[in-house]
């Protein structure tokens, strides 16, 4: 199956329950927006997809007091079926009906997968909460809307590794949003959508992730800020240390934005 049977399949999924989601979307609160949808694709499709993800040593490693995941953008690399899956979501029509959901008509797809891309979490691996940098490489467009599809097959709750939003911020509660198999998550992104992904304690993770970019904001209060991290409530000198961290990268991003193109985490085609 290509990439326009699976954006079919999609785009049929997230019909059949358009106006459930609407209302999802509508009531996740005023902080962060996001709705959730289970059985994106067959099961034995989205199987298929699990099975054809790159082995670890063909990713990289990101590792810091901020995360600890594999990460690859470079989906020529990789299993044809990947790359077709992963930009099934950008399909047209399955953007359109996104933008219906969301109430966001100015919607577009990134095929630089700019931050985006495929991500494997292990044992151990982690992703503290953080805020998504607010425009593209350029600053041209915003970052609206983050598109999480999960593929591990008989992954249960007990095995962590699951999406966790603050609306109230990171000294907060979170929202827990369990990482199951064939499930896609669609949440909003600005300076107050702080997420993060809790700790794996056993298995493996598998992870398709694209970003929708627009000309105009998911809010109109949103400045430009870039990717920052926070320590959890329990990691108190975490804490300081990233948000200094955030701080020191801001100041550079300001002085130098043309310096910063460096960013490799993207597909170079």
């Amino acid at each position: 199956m290509q990439k326009a049977d699976l954006a079919l399949e999609i785009v049929g999924r997230l019909r059949r329950d358009q106006e459930p989601l609407k209302r999802l979307w509508q009531s996740a609160g005023q902080s962060i927006h996001y709705f959730v949808v289970d059985d994106v694709l067959p099961a034995p499709l989205a199987d298929q997809i699990a099975t054809a993800f790159p082995s670890p040593e063909a990713m990289t490693l990101k590792k810091s007091l901020r995360e600890r995941k594999y990460v690859s953008a470079q989906m020529n690399r990789h299993d044809p079926l990947i790359e077709d899956a992963l930009f099934a979501f950008q399909a047209p029509d399955v953007v359109a009906v996104i933008a219906q959901i969301t109430g966001k008509p100015d919607l577009e797809p990134d095929p630089n997968l700019y931050a985006g891309g495929i991500s494997l979490m292990k044992a151990g691996h982690y992703l503290n909460p953080h805020i998504d940098n607010s425009h593209d490489l350029d600053r041209r467009q915003w970052r609206n809307l983050n598109l999480l599809y999960y593929v591990t097959p008989a992954w249960y709750d007990d095995h962590g590794g699951h999406l966790e939003l603050w609306p109230l911020g990171p000294k907060g509660h979170p929202i827990t949003v369990p990482s199951r198999f064939n499930r896609l998550v669609v949440m909003e992104t600005h300076h107050h959508a702080w997420h993060s992904v809790s700790r794996i304690r056993d298995g493996v993770r598998r992870c398709l992730s694209n970003y929708y970019f627009a000309p105009t904001p998911m809010r109109a209060d949103q400045p430009f800020h870039v990717t920052s991290f926070r320590g959890r409530p329990e990691q108190p000198i975490r804490d300081l240390v990233l948000r200094l961290d955030a701080t020191l990268r801001m100041g550079l991003r300001w002085l130098f934005p043309k310096g910063v193109k460096q960013i490799r985490h993207r597909y170079v085609r």
